[in-house]
């Protein structure tokens, strides 16, 4: 008896660790895929990241799974395999990175193509906040002044420095041979930046208002 009893609980076991690993492997079930050319392994547990997008449909479609396989049996995407990766590796971690070569667009347009609504909405996101930036940057210039300045008059000169004028640089061009004391002369770059959208702004205008000491 005990013998038998000992057979059913070694079967038993071996049953549920099969099992166990059997679903193990279902989870972690690798996937190839040929995107134009290139070779990408990973698992349908992370092209199923998002359940509603292109990616997860063919892992469990069975007529796009009949029909997209190479002769390796790898899945056949017609898309650019260079904007593929940030794509994919946003499906194992979650996070956008995207190669310095790469353009923001490229990545948002594959996005859509593989209806990855999360990552369409972040490159969406990101693409506002490039534009906001450039447009920023766009409407502002700056109007630069150079001014000169003895040893002993720099600091009272700088400290003077009417509002909205920023000091960019301090350059020692040497001693001034017009002086007794024969003290060190400095020229100082003053920078304001202007709002090119506002048209009362007037660069002689704002150059007028730095006032000597």
């Amino acid at each position: 008896h005990y013998f038998i009893q000992s057979n059913l609980r070694m079967t038993s076991d071996a049953a549920l660790t099969n099992g166990h690993n059997k679903q193990s492997s279902s989870k972690k079930e690798w996937v190839r895929l040929n995107v134009g050319g290139t070779i990408f392994l990973t698992t349908k547990q992370t092209l199923c990241k998002d359940p509603h997008s292109f990616l997860c449909r063919i892992c469990h479609d069975e007529q796009l799974i009949d029909s997209m396989r190479d002769s390796t049996g790898a899945f056949l995407i017609d898309r650019d395999p260079n904007y593929f990766s940030p794509v994919l590796n946003y499906l194992r971690h979650g996070k956008v990175i995207i190669d310095k070569n790469l353009m923001d667009e490229g990545v948002l347009a594959e996005a859509e193509f593989y209806q990855i609504s999360s990552l369409v909405r972040l490159m969406k996101a990101r693409l506002g906040a490039k534009e906001e930036k450039d447009s920023t940057s766009k409407r502002t210039q700056h109007v630069y002044r150079v001014l000169q300045s003895h040893e002993d008059e720099l600091t009272q000169m700088l400290s003077t420095l009417s509002d909205g004028w920023k000091c960019e640089q301090v350059i020692n061009i040497g001693s001034g041979y017009s002086y007794e004391c024969n003290q060190s002369e400095f020229l100082i770059l003053a920078s304001y930046q202007l709002d090119s959208t506002d048209n009362t702004q007037s660069p002689n205008k704002y150059i007028e208002k730095l006032q000597l000491p």
